[in-house]
């Protein structure tokens, strides 16, 4: 069975400081040379600080959503309000975060992918504070979690129609290169 590594970083909100060198590693790490300059800016991980209310949470940047959100939810956490935006990882027209500053194309955290790959991601190699947990685990690979959906769902038509029909039906489908 073909299994595929998922790799994961957990925050630790009680341990961030607002230190930002997981910002500062992680712009350095992808400039073009590397290491040629540490705008944050360009970072794939941002500290969303609350200073009001002491809170320093890190975000890795995600998926890139092309309209704004059409609901602005309210979260109470312990007390303390937050907007949908304040979590939110994705790179969106409503703020900067996420976002190249010269093209304004989004960036999302690639884990460190690079050749040769990383041991872990330069974020969590920078955190001396501990806020930030990379996990690996092992999952089994989408072909194999495809075909077992498939069977699952070959196994239901052929108990509601027959295995004879569900034959019959593929046999006349047209032949696809």
């Amino acid at each position: 069975m073909s299994r595929t590594v998922i790799k994961h970083i957990k925050v630790d909100v009680d341990k961030c400081t607002g230190c930002r060198s997981c910002e500062l590693v992680c712009a350095a790490f992808h400039a073009r040379p590397k290491y040629s300059s540490m705008n944050p800016a360009r970072s794939r991980i941002r500290v969303y600080v609350d200073e009001i209310n002491d809170v320093y949470l890190p975000l890795r940047g995600g998926s890139c959503a092309q309209a704004e959100c059409a609901g602005r939810n309210q979260y109470t956490i312990d007390g303390k309000h937050y907007s949908e935006c304040s979590f939110c990882r994705a790179a969106c027209p409503s703020r900067d975060w996420f976002k190249e500053p010269d093209t304004g194309l989004p960036l999302a955290c690639d884990m460190c992918e690079d050749t040769p790959p990383l041991p872990e991601p330069m974020c969590f190699q920078a955190c001396k504070f501990g806020a930030l947990i990379y996990e690996e685990r092992q999952e089994k690979a989408a072909d194999q979690v495809e075909k077992q959906e498939l069977d699952i769902q070959l196994s239901s038509l052929a108990d509601k129609f027959g295995l004879k029909k569900i034959i019959a039906a593929v046999a006349r489908m047209p032949k696809k290169g």
